[in-house]
């Protein structure tokens, strides 16, 4: 549900784009943006702030092509909005020395510091190139194409990275999962064995 809700506006957006033209659907776009912010403060006064950084970029690049009238804006809009996040997990790593990748991931699983250096770069990397993959699309080929792409393309390989990411860290997943076991068992013998002990003593 929340991944539909994710792609809300991008989905109305293409909606509009088939029932009417690229102006129509920018400005259905922005609203739908402007709609899905309102309605996740409404319901818990917290908003990512990725969502905000999303909101701003297509109020600006959409707003740039409602008054141009040039359409050239809005296929900007996702490369700008993809490559700001490479920059923002590399930036943050190689500066601050934060991983972000870790930071949202690691109450959910444990893994080595090598693999969220790892994981962290593969998601800046993978951004990287799907802002490349959109601007070669979205003039490469005919506007239908690229209104297509944004909704289907993207969406299908967004998916099939994760789904290579997940593949990737099962082996690391088992890993912690056998060695949070080994823990448990030695900490139970640990105190098994002091018990032991503690009668032994008391007997005597």
């Amino acid at each position: 549900m929340k991944f539909l809700f994710d792609l809300f506006p991008v989905i109305l957006f293409f909606l509009a784009f088939k029932l009417y033209d690229i102006f129509i659907a920018t400005a259905v776009a922005i609203v739908a943006a402007i709609a899905q912010i309102g309605w996740l403060w409404f319901r818990r006064r917290q908003i990512d702030k990725m969502m905000w950084v999303n909101l701003a970029i297509i109020v600006i690049f959409g707003g740039a092509t409602l008054i141009s009238q040039d359409e050239t804006f809005i296929k900007w809009k996702p490369t700008v909005l993809y490559w700001l996040i490479a920059a923002v997990l590399l930036g943050a790593h190689a500066i601050f020395k934060k991983n972000l990748i870790q930071a949202m991931l690691e109450k959910q699983m444990a893994l080595p510091s090598f693999v969220w250096s790892k994981l962290n770069l593969s998601w800046a990397g993978f951004f990287s190139i799907m802002g490349c993959i959109n601007l070669y699309v979205a003039f490469s080929f005919p506007l239908d194409t690229w209104v297509s792409f944004k909704l289907f393309g993207a969406t299908g390989l967004m998916l099939v990275f994760v789904i290579g990411q997940v593949m990737m860290l099962g082996k690391y997943l088992q890993e912690a999962s056998a060695v949070v076991k080994e823990n448990i068992v030695g900490s139970e013998q640990t105190g098994q064995k002091k018990e032991n002990e503690n009668k032994v003593s008391k007997e005597s």
